[in-house]
């Protein structure tokens, strides 16, 4: 599902602001269980940085000057830009066709990590493994595995490129998901015991199953690793709480950074109002980061399905990128022989 999505208008900007306060007054629905009811489909896209800038200091919160200033801004690149440029080489990105990163309302934070206080990712641990990569010819010169989700180590092999790639882990899908450029989307599905978390990137789905307390989760032997984690829920008040750990070390435990064996991630999702949910995560991984860091990433709910993210039955490009590096290859060699 594709929504091709523009900034916020200053007025929207205002009554998303308003609307946060207006949020404790908010009624939650309930399924027919007396849970709260989370169902549907979320949009998670955004245009706030996920670190937030040194200029606003602890600030959370835009002003609405700043607000209008970021509009008119917008605004003017766009009046100067070519919306209708073709598509470049092979090594180039999408055009502003097909990206989606402008969040649908009044998103007016200056980041979305809320801890620490600065908005900033804390330091690494010394010797934590960070992984660089490209989408170019070059290899980093890095070993396998190749954590990144988009991207490469080299063009050796499909175990080069990155997870999104080789359509194991969708680039945006998490866990944490979080926004990217397009198909910011998630469907979540409740029963009673159960909560699934269906992303759009991979069409991946989480089967959470839910618990009394926190206290009454149970954890899998730590040989046990998945790709995205175990993932156990509970109910605090009107807020899903999904904990997920036992990771398998093949991806990055945030971004480009760490390995991921010992992450612990924990998921907040509380409903706000009848189109909104608060989206929370927090990570906390004693191997990669001197300390946790927590981010809040609004959540609009949107009249639309979710259509089968196709990956590896579509995954053309793929057998592209090595068939160029073969070719790319015999070609040095012809001219090397000549």
């Amino acid at each position: 599902m594709k929504i091709f999505l523009i900034l916020a208008t200053f007025s929207s900007a205002l009554a998303g602001s308003v609307a946060l306060h207006a949020a404790d007054a908010y009624t939650t629905p309930r399924t027919e269980w007396g849970q709260p009811d989370l169902q549907g489909v979320w949009n998670f896209s955004s245009n706030t940085p996920m670190q937030r800038a040194s200029r606003y200091g602890d600030r959370q919160f835009l002003t609405p000057e700043e607000v209008a200033e970021m509009v008119t801004a917008r605004a003017a690149r766009d009046a100067g830009s070519d919306a209708a440029l073709p598509i470049g080489g092979v090594d180039e990105s999408y055009n502003d066709f097909w990206i989606e990163n402008a969040g649908i309302g009044g998103d007016v934070r200056t980041s979305h990590i809320v801890y620490p206080r600065n908005g900033q990712m804390p330091a690494l641990v010394a010797g934590a493994v960070v992984q660089t990569g490209n989408y170019g010819a070059e290899t980093t010169g890095e070993s396998r595995p190749a954590r990144l989700m988009a991207g490469g180590i080299g063009r050796d092999g499909p175990e080069d490129r990155g997870l999104s790639e080789r359509c194991i882990v969708g680039f945006n899908a998490g866990p944490p998901f979080f926004p990217s450029l397009y198909n910011n989307n998630v469907q979540i599905f409740q029963s009673k015991d159960h909560a699934v978390l269906m992303t759009e990137m991979i069409h991946d789905a989480r089967v959470v199953p839910l618990y009394a307390s926190q206290a009454e989760l149970p954890v899998l032997d730590a040989e046990v690793g998945l790709w995205s984690g175990d993932s156990r829920g509970y109910w605090d008040g009107d807020t899903l709480v999904v904990v997920t750990q036992n990771f398998n070390g093949l991806t990055a435990s945030y971004g480009t950074a760490g390995t991921s064996d010992t992450k612990l991630l924990t998921e907040r999702f509380t409903r706000r109002g009848a189109a909104t949910v608060d989206y929370e995560f927090t990570i906390e991984d004693a191997a990669t980061y001197t300390d946790k860091f927590t981010a809040v990433i609004p959540m609009t709910k949107v009249a639309g399905q979710l259509y089968e993210y196709a990956c590896h039955e579509g995954n053309y490009g793929m057998v592209n990128i090595l068939r160029g590096a073969r070719a790319e290859e015999a070609m040095a060699a012809s001219e090397a022989g000549r």
